[in-house]
């Protein structure tokens, strides 16, 4: 396979055609002639969540629907947010929140689609080994480990850094990631206070007893050694790593805090979808097919896929780092490895498709903490939510896959685009995403 990092567009439109002529691409090739646009630039973070698009690329599903992509490494996630909407990428493995933020003038304003969801759950909280050590005994009159670990055995640790005269500083990786979202959660639910955003304040750490800031997710590792930070939330396999180089141990994971925590997105632009729907299509298609050889029989090709992120050109870490989470078994501390095999979900319990919900669980938490300044009617969520999630994309290119024989239709939810309410959240509140100002009402810390 041509790899679309080093070969020159001129030979890749030219192999492109060849491979047409011969026959040598199937699947969609009947549908290339449709196709706006045939060579399309991506971007990815190295994280392990990125796994649908490399997948996608790997295995040759984007080849089938007759797309030759270059996949790029970003530095952060601001530079993917600047370079999806300046077009310089066509569209990106993204976080939920970026699309949402853009489209309600966050940070920035910019029109963005979420068509594909690419997994459930994948991240951590992460803390120094400091912090553990003066946790450890609370969490063990609590039960031990082996439960999840609530923010109100951080309380104390929280407080003894104030009254110290020190902050206690957490990274996560972007103001609008799930991280911030969840690592906010998590301490709240606790009774810490993570801080507030305001059009004076845009770090968010307004009354906050624990700092949040923003640091790449390849660099918390480091900073977390160094001392700049006390913890982080963030994706592997970068929780992981600081247990593996023995600095820091993870202890809560997103399916802990929320039991099918959406993650990642793939982003593409209001104008790139508009004037290239059959592309946008064929996008969604191979990357459907990819969420799907990600999950099938029961995880079978996770080995395969650790040694392809462990790549330096992909995830670049060792793959016995990546493997254990990959594959389900999660390791809390040097010996504690549980069996978690719902900690990366890309395709099951429709994992890949964008409901409504939880788009509007992030606009709450953006209206929690102050990044929507003021109150809005629950139509307001719903109109928003509609705008940017788009299960009908999504719903369009499933139905060519099942009727070409990749998918099935139970493999698509019966559903008008919002999910049951749930209490599965670590404080067990229930969130209904009809009803997101009677959710905020009932939360005690944040805006209401």
């Amino acid at each position: 396979m041509l790899n679309p990092l080093t070969t020159p567009p001129h030979r890749r439109q030219r192999a492109l055609a060849l491979c047409l002529a011969l026959g040598l691409i199937t699947g969609s090739a009947h549908a290339v002639d449709d196709l706006e646009r045939q060579e399309l630039r991506f971007g990815f973070i190295k994280l392990t969540d990125c796994a649908p698009v490399i997948v996608a690329y790997e295995k040759g599903f984007f080849e089938d629907e007759g797309l030759y992509v270059t996949l790029e490494a970003q530095a952060n996630w601001k530079v993917v947010l600047d370079r999806v909407i300046d077009g310089s990428l066509d569209g990106s493995h993204m976080l939920p929140g970026q699309p949402l933020g853009a489209a309600i003038g966050f940070g920035t304003q910019a029109a963005l689609v979420t068509p594909f969801a690419m997994g459930l759950n994948t991240l951590a909280i992460t803390v120094s080994n400091e912090v553990w050590s003066a946790m450890a005994p609370s969490v063990a009159a609590a039960g031990g480990a082996a439960q999840p670990i609530k923010a109100d055995i951080l309380k104390p640790v929280v407080e003894s850094f104030k009254a110290g005269g020190k902050k206690f500083n957490l990274a996560m990786v972007f103001p609008t990631s799930t991280h911030n979202y969840l690592l906010r959660y998590w301490l709240a639910a606790g009774g810490i206070a993570p801080g507030y955003y305001s059009a004076a304040d845009i770090t968010g750490q307004t009354d906050a007893e624990a700092m949040l800031s923003v640091t790449p997710p390849p660099q918390m590792p480091a900073s977390l050694e160094s001392g700049t930070i006390n913890g982080y939330s963030v994706g592997e396999p970068w929780n992981q790593q600081a247990l593996r180089k023995g600095i820091g141990r993870p202890i809560v994971t997103a399916d802990e805090i929320w039991r099918q925590t959406p993650e990642k997105v793939f982003g593409l632009r209001a104008d790139f979808i508009a004037e290239n729907p059959n592309t946008t299509k064929a996008i969604i298609k191979a990357l459907i097919r990819a969420a799907q050889w990600l999950d099938a029989d029961a995880g079978k090709n996770r080995p395969e896929l650790a040694k392809m992120l462990a790549r330096p050109d992909y995830v670049g870490a060792d793959v016995d780092v990546i493997e254990g989470p990959i594959t389900g078994k999660y390791q809390y501390g040097p010996d504690d490895v549980r069996n978690k095999p719902e900690f990366n979900m890309y395709f099951a319990e429709y994992a890949s498709y964008p409901f409504y919900s939880d788009a509007v669980w992030f606009l709450t938490q953006m209206r929690r903490w102050g990044q929507i300044g003021e109150a809005q009617p629950d139509t307001w969520y719903d109109e928003t939510a509609r705008k940017i999630y788009r299960p009908d994309l999504y719903r369009a290119a499933a139905d060519e896959l099942i009727a070409e024989g990749k998918l099935k239709a139970e493999d698509l939810p019966t559903t008008d685009g919002y999910k049951p309410p749930t209490a599965a959240f670590i404080d067990a509140i229930e969130y209904d995403g009809k009803q997101p100002n009677a959710y905020l009402a009932k939360l005690a810390i944040g805006l209401k």
